[in-house]
């Protein structure tokens, strides 16, 4: 995956793939999300504490901490989330090597509200670093995603004709 084009331009397309990938978990992340809410507030109203947590402030709760655990986990167990593994990406140290929980944590705290999300990656894309795929928290945590293979490709062989 390269980061510039013959002209000296940047070239978005790593970040593209990566938006793409975020949006299908986001995607997971939200399904999940309304799911708990809706038992949360369901047992909420059951016991008589409505008030305690309303609406979308229950939902956006839900969701930060369920996106904080989603990509920590699935980044630690797999290299990578179902988003990047569709797309083809990983996550990894920048010297290669499969990330832990602190680098993890860091690299996806700003997950936790879209607008941190928007910065981190708007930040990194105008300012200069030696890996122009590193989102400003990934800098940070000494972590990059690379480009493994290609978007949707099969992991498994095909089967015979």
């Amino acid at each position: 995956m390269t980061n510039s084009n013959s002209s000296g331009q940047f070239d978005f397309t790593p970040w593209l793939i990566r938006l793409i990938a975020y949006i299908i978990d986001a995607i997971i992340i939200i399904v999940a999300s309304v799911i708990i809410g809706v038992i949360i507030a369901i047992s909420i109203v059951l016991t008589g504490a409505f008030f305690l947590f309303v609406g979308y402030g229950l939902f956006f709760f839900t969701f930060g901490v369920l996106s904080i655990l989603y990509f920590i986990i699935l980044d630690i167990a797999w290299g990578a989330t179902i988003g990047k593994r569709a797309m083809g990406l990983q996550v990894q140290t920048v010297s290669g090597k499969r990330i832990s929980i602190g680098p993890s944590f860091i690299r996806n705290i700003s997950k936790i509200f879209w607008v941190f999300l928007f910065l981190d990656w708007l930040i990194a894309v105008i300012t200069p670093g030696n890996d122009r795929r590193q989102k400003l928290t990934d800098r940070w945590a000494g972590t990059t995603v690379v480009q493994v293979k290609q978007a949707f490709q099969s992991t498994s062989p095909s089967p015979p004709p």
